[in-house]
């Protein structure tokens, strides 16, 4: 079971992060996290993999590694501002030489329509200093010469192209029309810097007059940050700044890829010990985390604090304990110490690689109270089952027999690569799944279908033809000849004219057997739940009256079920349920089953009548007497000193809290406890009808893709056809009957053990025991 004793590591949990005791410690750690993060960023913008091994390096401390990240950090940052820097310059040497090209071709086409002494480079922008400062070429043109101001002047440069209809039709209405606009697409994509993105540009050139529009046009294109660039009239000027500008961009490009390299470098060094770092820094800070859960004593010399730990771990705790204060050469020695608590102490399940997917389903659920009953003990073996009820066929079952073994048997493998979402949940239940394909088959021979196909595994049927006249006939003339069929539904009866009928009673009332055993073994295990805390009122108040009342109703109708399978009466047990609350003293004519049945059914119904104002009103009355009693006489409370609690912490689990007893409340949670299991009694009982209805579609739609594809295309003498109906069998078989129907099945297996199975016994309104743990840290604990 989940024996657990200790105390709870939450000592200061009233004080907020910043009054803990290592909080500087966990503000380096996040700082350190943070850098990390940074240079996982890094890497991954870079195109680069970080190495699945890390590195042998020796073990460093925290503040090596702290200096470290600094200093790698710095770099990076450093080399990251010079690289945009030079990217920044690298764009604008490439858009002025696309400017130049393109923006010249306008201009020859235009040179009869302007005259060349009109236009002056310092009527043009140029944005960038840079160039200005580094080119004599450009210099001469910069020169401010003699301008006219009555002349055709341009203005030439580039823009996004996703705002060129945007920034013409803006410089159309700023101009009034008094312009001339001309675009072209630039040659080349430019790397945005700070995106790192390729970015499609247009080169455009404004023919304009005038000062005051030069004006305008300027502040549009600064407002559309657009680059203007200046560009000369003159031909051999053009060809010169071009063969200038090539030569400078070529010299960058080598930079540019010289400062690459050596930041890729960088990176692989620090992608080679970035899985250390980042588990050590995350470790470290999981430390400090753990450590600001404790107390310093009032001698500020030694940490104090309080959790849970099982009891079957105590001498391992004990030793690792002495063992820590022996290797770190403390003065101080290590005292562990049990001590009793008064809140519900944590749930823990010790669980395996088979039993741990049913104990995620219970948890699912909710977490069991401290010593409650575990349902997963249970739903080991009914979970599959009930499944497989509902999903009868070996065929299939076989099918997911061997996925469950294919998982299984690469469980290394999978077990440590990352799975998606679906591949995960198909892997963690892989056992789940394994018991579910066993049932499957198991259910499948006892319904005697193979893809919907019977087969006489078990020897002959127990039919035969009348004559010689029936013997291709399957509706009509069959007689039972021998025994019964000595395992499952004999196959005679797939394809008969009955077999519906026959296969409908068999599994329905087959599912209100199971449904009414599973709801008594909840009602059961309510008892030793009552039992084991010492609860009697909850046994003869709540566990009795449930028993009598869901017995009288529906395990009477059990028996029945069981008396008619046995005798071959042809009782009608739907007219005997009715007319039990109808007409209880009427004789039962042809529906009697037994000697006494009408005596035994007055005493049930009187029973059950009689079992809900048992379940309702005792319980609250009498713990209404029990808090009087327990509390007479004691109208002032208990005389203490200030210093009662002095020892112990205000948020201590040793610190008593009594709650106050109000009649009211439990009694309508009494009330609605019990007309809660007198409805779901019914409700619940109806619930486990999907069994039927589920194994029935299951049954049916096998059928229809096996006689209505397969065998309609195996009936043509055509291999083509008969491959597209094979295929179409294998899809329909695949997607649809095993893993629509598979999931189908499981989630309803899922709610009748959540609803009609657990809600009899099981609170689930514990926690879950959660140790510190270094395998547990995620990259969420960051």
């Amino acid at each position: 079971m989940h024996l657990l004793y200790g105390f709870d590591l939450q000592l200061n949990d009233g004080k907020s992060p910043f009054q803990r005791t290592f909080v500087n410690q966990v503000k380096r750690c996040a700082e350190m996290s943070r850098k990390l993060r940074f240079f996982k960023d890094q890497i991954h913008k870079a195109g680069l993999v970080p190495s699945p091994n890390p590195a042998s390096e020796p073990d460093v401390e925290l503040e090596e590694l702290e200096i470290q990240l600094a200093e790698h950090e710095h770099e990076l940052i450093e080399m990251n501002s010079n690289s945009e820097k030079l990217r920044q310059t690298y764009n604008e040497l490439l858009e002025f030489k696309m400017v130049l090209q393109k923006a010249g071709d306008f201009l020859v086409s235009s040179g009869n329509h302007a005259v060349a002494q009109e236009t002056e480079l310092s009527e043009n922008v140029y944005s960038n200093d840079s160039y200005a400062d580094s080119a004599s070429l450009l210099e001469e043109e910069m020169q401010p010469g003699p301008s006219n101001q009555s002349g055709v002047r341009f203005i030439s440069g580039i823009i996004c192209k996703s705002k060129v209809l945007r920034f013409e039709r803006t410089l159309f209405r700023a101009t009034r029309g008094n312009m001339l606009f001309n675009q072209a697409p630039a040659d080349d994509q430019i790397i945005d810097p700070a995106s790192n993105e390729m970015v499609e540009k247009t080169v455009f050139v404004v023919f304009f007059s005038g000062e005051q529009a030069r004006t305008k046009i300027l502040k549009i294109c600064e407002s559309f940050g657009a680059n203007c660039y200046p560009v000369p009239e003159d031909l051999t000027k053009r060809s010169q700044i071009i063969r200038e500008v090539l030569s400078r961009s070529s010299d960058l490009e080598a930079t540019l890829e010289a400062g690459l390299r050596h930041r890729d470098t960088a990176l692989n060094t620090i992608g080679f010990y970035l899985s250390k770092w980042t588990n050590m820094v995350r470790r470290e800070k999981a430390v400090y985390d753990v450590l600001n859960m404790l107390n310093f004593d009032v001698t500020k010399k030694c940490l104090v604090g309080e959790g849970w730990c099982p009891i079957f771990a105590k001498t391992r705790i004990q030793e690792s304990l002495q063992r820590a204060t022996f290797d770190c050469s403390s003065q101080v020695g290590i005292i562990f110490h049990v001590m009793d608590a008064v809140e519900s102490p944590p749930t823990y399940f010790r669980t395996n690689h088979f039993t741990n997917a049913y104990q995620e389903i219970v948890d699912a659920y909710g977490v069991a109270k401290y010593q409650e009953a575990n349902p997963a003990v249970y739903t080991i073996i009914t979970f599959p089952f009930l499944f497989a009820v509902m999903f009868g066929d070996w065929g299939h079952g076989i099918c997911l027999l061997l996925g469950a073994l294919v998982l299984i048997v690469r469980e290394k493998k999978l077990s440590s690569q990352k799975l998606d979402s679906f591949m995960e949940m198909l892997f963690g239940g892989r056992y789940l799944l394994l018991l579910m394909s066993l049932f499957s088959i198991y259910c499948g021979l006892i319904y005697n279908e193979f893809f919907s196909v019977p087969f006489h595994i078990f020897g002959h049927s127990a039919y035969k033809c009348r004559d010689a006249t029936c013997s291709d006939a399957y509706s009509v003339g069959l007689v039972k000849y021998r025994d019964a069929y000595p395992f499952g539904v004999d196959p005679s009866w797939r394809g008969s004219r009955s077999e519906l009928p026959f296969l409908n009673s068999l599994k329905m009332k087959m599912s209100i057997l199971f449904g009414v055993v599973q709801m008594n073994l909840g009602i059961i295990l309510s008892y030793f739940n009552a039992r084991y805390f010492g609860n009697s009122l909850d046994i003869k108040y709540q566990f009795v009256p449930q028993m009598i009342f869901l017995n009288s109703l529906f395990g009477y109708l059990s028996l029945l079920i069981i008396i008619k399978w046995c005798t071959g009466s042809q009782a009608d047990l739907y007219h005997v349920m009715i007319y039990m609350f109808l007409s209880p003293f009427e004789d039962l004519r042809d529906n009697k089953l037994f000697w006494g049945q009408s005596v035994l059914q007055v005493i049930l119904l009187l029973s059950a009548v009689i079992a809900v104002p048992w379940m309702l009103f005792p319980k609250p009355f009498i713990l209404k007497r029990l808090h009087t009693e327990r509390f007479q006489g004691r109208t002032y409370g208990i005389l203490g000193t200030s210093d009662m609690y002095n020892e112990e912490e205000p948020d201590s689990a040793r610190h008593p809290h009594l709650d106050e007893f109000n009649f009211s409340e439990v009694f309508v949670h009494q009330m609605i406890h019990a007309i809660e299991f007198v409805l779901g009694a019914v409700s619940n009982t109806a619930s486990y009808l999907r069994l039927w209805a589920l194994s029935l579609a299951h049954s049916e739609l096998s059928t229809v893709f096996y006689e209505k594809v397969l065998l309609l295309a195996w009936g043509y003498d055509n291999i083509v056809i008969r491959l597209i109906g094979l295929a179409v069998f294998a899809f329909a078989t695949a997607f649809i009957l095993l893993m629509m129907e598979s999931l189908s099945a499981f989630l309803h297996a899922l709610r009748l053990h959540w609803v009609e199975f657990q809600n009899k016994f099981y609170n689930g309104d514990g926690y879950k025991f959660k140790p510190f743990s270094f395998a547990l840290l995620t990259d969420d604990d960051d």
